[in-house]
């Protein structure tokens, strides 16, 4: 049987006061459709949050090891792990398994020492991202229409309206991203906020 996995369309948008981190919500295993109500993001602490795209079991190991060792790191050292921190600790565990690899792509965003976002790949490789970054089987549909719209500065209700409209484009010609709605988490600089999902169109 073939892992369930996600084929998947994430998003993460750098907006003027925030950062928004947007996903699909449809699990596939093969051609099937699985699951219309799969959680792609992730909050890890309260200024971290990220996204998942691959292989589930994969990624939600990674995600529960990261959550308790920002908690215990949290507990050591009085605050919250940084995005540089938290980054840092998930390439290594990617790189130390690349002969038996986690089959994951991660959107890792942070709000603790200012606004900050990457994406890591199967090796652990790091890329620091400035405006916006897509992740999973919708990634050139999410990213033309982010290449085409995003501008610097934009306001949070902007950027939660750009991340639809990239998910949307993805779900509409990429078979593997879909779902019962589009789920959107923004990262603030006093915590982060989930909004409930909704069947944007």
């Amino acid at each position: 049987m073939d892992n369930f996995k996600t084929g998947t369309t994430t998003v993460g948008i750098i907006a003027k006061d925030s950062i928004v981190l947007g996903s699909d919500m449809k699990g596939t295993m093969g051609n099937l459709a699985i699951n219309t109500d799969v959680t792609k993001i992730y909050q890890i602490n309260n200024h971290l949050a990220m996204t998942i795209a691959g292989g589930v079991g994969d990624a939600q190991v990674l995600v529960r090891h990261l959550k308790v060792q920002a908690n215990l790191y949290e507990l050591e050292h009085k605050r919250g792990m940084s995005t540089k921190a938290c980054s840092t600790l998930l390439s290594n565990i990617l790189n130390a398994n690349k002969m038996v690899p986690f089959l994951t792509q991660f959107i890792l965003a942070g709000s603790q020492d200012g606004f900050s976002m990457c994406s890591l790949d199967i090796g652990g490789g790091i890329i620091e991202e400035k405006k916006y970054t897509a992740t999973g089987s919708g990634t050139e549909l999410a990213l033309s229409v982010l290449d085409a719209n995003y501008k610097l500065n934009l306001s949070t209700p902007d950027a939660i309206k750009l991340a639809i409209s990239a998910i949307n484009s993805a779900k509409k010609r990429d078979i593997f991203s879909g779902g019962d709605g589009i789920k959107i988490i923004i990262l603030k600089k006093d915590g982060i906020e989930e909004l409930p999902v909704t069947k944007y169109e």
